[in-house]
């Protein structure tokens, strides 16, 4: 079957390496000069099932929404009278309510648990060095923090994935490096999470994925798909194409496409921003990753460099965003790690990723015959990658997925309109 997906971050090159090693015949259309130039390129990298959880969790959005307009908020919303953006977040803010989060948080366990596993296979089988490194501290500055942890230790511990609550001293025998400066009142220790190289491991999928007779098609912008009797058609630049199967793998340039699909779906686009630094003092460095729940923000080691990413922009956001996004990185980079890196250095990346108000990702048929989706993805793009790709080749060639995709095909949202 000659298959198109559209996209060329992580989700979309693991989509074409599954279905080309199912024995279909894979074209990827990407509008960039190379594949993993948008949100896959300087990401937090976090892996595991451990780690995916909801960005908001019960307790949280009465914390955070209060304060929105907060030079420290780390949810950074445009100001202004956007109905549409405020309705999304209202939506979003009920997805925290403590019965919808267990559903989404016990979706995405689902998926990211499966994907995890297969990413381990690839590397593995193909010999990829991805720069991983193991584990990862979820730092709790106060009680209350430890407090709004509950639900998620909870659900850690009746899905046997191994954490352990450590004092502050014993979380700096796993990282001697973590500054004693700052307040801390516990840390959640996840040693089978990991922290990954997500632009270079996509970098390297393609080049795998070339070998088994994947063409990429770059500067190729798809603007519109339809049904046609020769499959469906596309229109890629100033040309009409066909396929039997495409594959709509465009993160948080979706809605165009979905529309052409008959569906208006409430997908936002969400910017994560980023700093990476080499590193200067080696015995001042994190060895893997620590996560600042108060402040949203990780702190991974990605081979000899600090990532310093996190926060969530939402809307029109003006200059003044990026210049508190810029000076929160900085700032929690500098309490955790201070001697380690000169974080200045860097200039802030942010990449857009599209969600919905339940943060789970969307994968399956469309509403158009031999158009598929795999979008929606969020925060967990990364983690869910190489997952969605395996379940998207195995529908569009007639298998049975190895999980249950309960809660992650269209269903679930024509059912709860």
């Amino acid at each position: 079957m000659e298959v198109a997906v559209i996209g060329g971050g992580v989700v979309g090159v693991c989509s074409a390496y599954f279905l080309a090693a199912a024995g279909h015949e894979v074209t990827v259309f990407e509008r960039n000069g190379s594949v993993g130039e948008e949100a896959s390129f300087a990401n937090a990298g976090l892996l595991g099932a451990g780690y995916a959880s909801p960005w908001l969790r019960p307790g949280t959005g009465s914390l955070l929404f209060p304060t929105l307009f907060s030079s420290r908020s780390p949810l950074l919303v445009a100001r202004g009278l956007d109905l549409e953006l405020w309705r999304w977040l209202r939506q979003w803010r009920a997805q925290s309510e403590l019965t919808h989060y267990r559903t989404n948080w016990l979706r995405l366990h689902r998926l990211v648990s499966y994907s995890h596993e297969l990413l381990r296979g690839l590397r593995e089988h193909h010999q990829i060095d991805d720069e991983s490194t193991p584990g990862l501290l979820r730092l709790l500055r106060t009680e209350k923090h430890l407090q709004r942890m509950q639900p998620v230790l909870e659900l850690l511990a009746s899905h046997g994935i191994v954490h352990r609550v450590l004092e502050p001293e014993a979380a700096r025998g796993i990282e001697p490096a973590l500054s004693a400066q700052p307040r801390l009142h516990a840390v959640l220790h996840l040693p089978d999470a990991e922290t990954a190289n997500c632009a270079l491991l996509t970098k390297h999928l393609k080049t795998i994925a070339q070998d088994l007779g994947v063409q990429f098609r770059f500067k190729a912008a798809v603007t519109s798909l339809a049904r046609d009797r020769n499959g469906v058609a596309m229109r890629v630049n100033d040309q009409t194409l066909n396929a039997d199967a495409v594959v709509i793998a465009t993160g948080a340039g979706s809605t165009p496409l979905l529309k052409a699909a008959g569906l208006s779906l409430p997908l936002l686009p969400v910017t994560g921003y980023s700093l990476t630094v080499s590193i200067k003092h080696p015995e001042h460095a994190p060895a893997s990753a620590v996560l600042d729940e108060a402040r949203k923000v990780a702190i991974t080691r990605i081979g000899n460099r600090i990532r310093v990413a996190g926060l969530a922009g939402i809307g029109a956001l003006k200059p003044a965003a990026e210049e508190s996004a810029l000076l929160q990185l900085l700032t929690v980079a500098e309490d955790w790690f201070p001697n380690a890196a000169n974080y200045h250095t860097s200039a802030l990346w942010g990449g857009q990723r599209a969600m919905l108000p339940d943060e789970v990702p969307l994968l399956g048929e469309s509403p158009v015959k031999g158009v598929y989706l795999n979008i929606a993805h969020g925060e967990s793009g990364w983690a869910a990658a190489a997952g969605s790709g395996k379940i998207l080749a195995d529908l569009i060639s007639g298998q049975q997925p190895d999980i249950d995709l309960e809660g992650l095909t269209l269903t679930r949202l024509l059912s709860a309109a």
